[in-house]
């Protein structure tokens, strides 16, 4: 049978038999692309998915009572690298699809080829490469130091071959470096097209299902930051992880977008090294290296990501404007986050901020996206404009309303613990959320209302 051609939204994956400047599906604008696409789904051809044993189809296929079913106690596994066992939720689950994605150079091969010398100390793992030759990944495993016995190299691009290989070895983890190489000779389109991108993912969520193995798969990125191919690569796998930060700077945060077997709330903290990627199991510490002494503009807060507090810096330089509109940006907040609080220091605190530039920075290359940051914002700018230094034991932690108010916030005396531990001595908190808290012995908390009332506190 002859292939048809047919327009594939490369967002959502929308099929039209013929060409839309308008996805219908999702609503992007020029994402159709013409593909050549089989009559038939190439995955019941493919000779991995037919190698699996008659008994695995029969489980899979056979409805059974929720109480009949049995699972081992010891369904998780450890990488060994304890920073992406957090991420995972204690562990990597055995026939888990995980996804890895992030801007090319950030470390994703890197991570992957460490977990190799961790794991295969007791794991066989496979490796399979579309982008590197057997040569060239074994002189970047010399160069990370791994030498582990239970590795095996695979070259290769033809899902068939890929499949069938995992089929014979049956290894406990599976690499795919990365999934735009891969290539189903069945569909007639291009590598890292919707329809391979889809049907290769496809095949290796059946395989890893069916026969209990763990894999991993690396996800290229566009240049808006999504991963690359459809949008249901993502609803495919079970886990999907976001390396993220700055090449530039050496830290990378590890971040859980989606995890059906665990929270999507931690992250992982990591430094880039000639040797590879280190684990940083103090975090807040290794964030707050090098802050300057008695500096305008520095406040210091506790973001909770999950059940860990980390500490970071809150940088703002507020200067006099040389153009007609005051200029704002910020880097590591919501730029729109930051206007907020402008106009609320402007109408409730009677800031005059209208004819100075305001520039924020999260130092450290840290992203924060939760509310009780506003705070540290707030006092950041205010110190910032007055030229005033705030004390260097000093840390800012709550929620700032429309009303110049201060909200409770959650989690805490998790974070009056974190920031007691690294030597704060004085907190600024919401006076609401001291009720019924237990407060270390080494920090004193002020309780306030108003962010009026917080920046009266240290002018």
């Amino acid at each position: 049978m002859k292939s048809r051609s047919t327009y594939i939204c490369n967002e959502c994956g929308y099929k039209s038999p013929k060409w839309l400047g308008k996805c219908p599906g999702c609503g992007s604008w020029n994402t159709l692309i013409e593909t050549l696409e089989a009559p038939v789904s190439p995955i019941t051809k493919t000779k991995g998915a037919s190698s699996i044993s008659t008994a695995a189809k029969s489980t899979l296929n056979r409805p059974q009572h929720i109480n009949s079913i049995k699972y081992s106690t010891d369904t998780r596994f450890s990488t060994g690298m304890r920073e992406l066992d957090r991420v995972l939720g204690g562990g990597v689950v055995n026939g888990e699809l995980i996804l890895v994605g992030g801007d090319p150079g950030i470390g994703k091969s890197t991570l992957l080829l460490q977990i190799c010398e961790n794991a295969g100390k007791t794991k066989k793992i496979l490796y399979v490469s579309g982008e590197e030759s057997a040569e060239q990944i074994k002189l970047r495993a010399e160069r990370l130091g791994v030498r582990t016995d239970n590795l095996y190299i695979l070259s290769e691009t033809d899902v068939e071959t890929i499949l069938s290989a995992i089929t014979d070895m049956r290894p406990d983890i599976v690499i795919i470096d990365s999934i735009q190489t891969m290539h189903i000779d069945a569909i007639a389109s291009a590598s890292g097209s919707v329809p391979q991108v889809r049907e290769t993912t496809n095949a290796l969520m059946r395989l890893a299902k069916s026969i209990s193995v763990s894999i991993f798969i690396v996800g290229h990125v566009t240049k808006d930051g999504a991963l690359a191919g459809p949008r249901v690569l993502e609803h495919m796998v079970d886990c999907v992880l976001y390396f993220e930060g700055d090449r530039q700077l050496s830290f990378r945060i590890l971040r859980a977008v989606k995890n059906r077997f665990g929270s999507t709330n931690e992250i992982g903290v990591f430094e880039m090294r000639d040797t590879g990627l280190a684990e940083v199991e103090n975090p807040s510490k290794a964030l707050l290296e090098g802050r300057p002494e008695n500096i305008s503009g520095s406040a210091i807060i506790c973001a909770m990501e999950g059940t860990r507090g980390i500490l970071a810096e809150i940088q703002a330089l507020v200067t006099p404007t040389g153009f007609g509109n005051p200029r704002r940006m910020s880097s590591g907040i919501d730029l729109n986050r930051v206007l907020l609080l402008i106009a609320v220091l402007e109408k409730r605190a009677r800031m005059n901020l209208s004819n100075y530039d305001v520039y924020i920075n999260v130092a450290g290359g840290l992203k924060v996206d939760e509310t009780a940051a506003d705070l540290g914002i707030c006092a950041a700018i205010a110190a910032s404009r007055a030229d005033t230094a705030i004390p260097s034991d000093m840390i800012f932690m709550g929620e700032v309303g429309l009303g110049g108010e201060l909200r409770a916030v959650s989690q805490l005396e998790k974070r009056l613990t974190e920031a007691a531990n690294l030597g704060f001595k004085t907190a600024i908190a919401p006076k609401q959320s001291l009720k019924g808290i237990k407060i270390p012995n080494e920090i004193k908390v002020f309780g306030v209302k108003t962010v009026s009332e917080t920046i009266g506190l240290f002018r």
